[in-house]
């Protein structure tokens, strides 16, 4: 069992994800917003971070950059989840760090996978 923060400002999403992560085994944080996935990462040191990209105030995009530049965040593998799927946007989350990246509308069961995926991938 892995401790993931979900950030989403849409509560049906973030509910939805929350849901499927628990149902899958995990330990879920979820918050709304990407200043509140910073601080939950730094409170709850997860083992995964689920961020959506168009969040208010500090973007999924800014929160993986700050977990980057944070050294003792850095290593929090990050899925970045959102409705941007132009390939700059997917190029623009790989550049500032994401391990992985989901388009919206998404299936339930691909996120469960990927998480696992990712959490295999960083050894958890």
């Amino acid at each position: 069992m892995a401790k993931i923060v979900v950030a989403d400002d849409d509560a049906d999403i973030r509910d939805l994800v929350r849901f499927k992560l628990q149902q899958s085994g995990h330990d879920v944080v979820a918050v709304g917003d990407g200043a509140a996935a910073v601080e939950a990462c730094r409170a709850e040191l997860p083992d995964l971070a689920v961020l959506d990209v168009m969040m208010p105030g500090m973007s999924g995009f800014d929160a993986c950059r700050e977990l980057r530049q944070d050294p003792s965040l850095a290593g929090i593998p990050v899925i970045l989840l959102t409705a941007r799927a132009q390939e700059t946007d997917i190029e623009q989350g790989f550049n500032v760090g994401a391990d992985d990246y989901v388009v919206k509308p998404f299936s339930p069961r691909e996120l469960a996978s990927r998480v696992t995926a990712v959490l295999q991938r960083s050894g958890v």
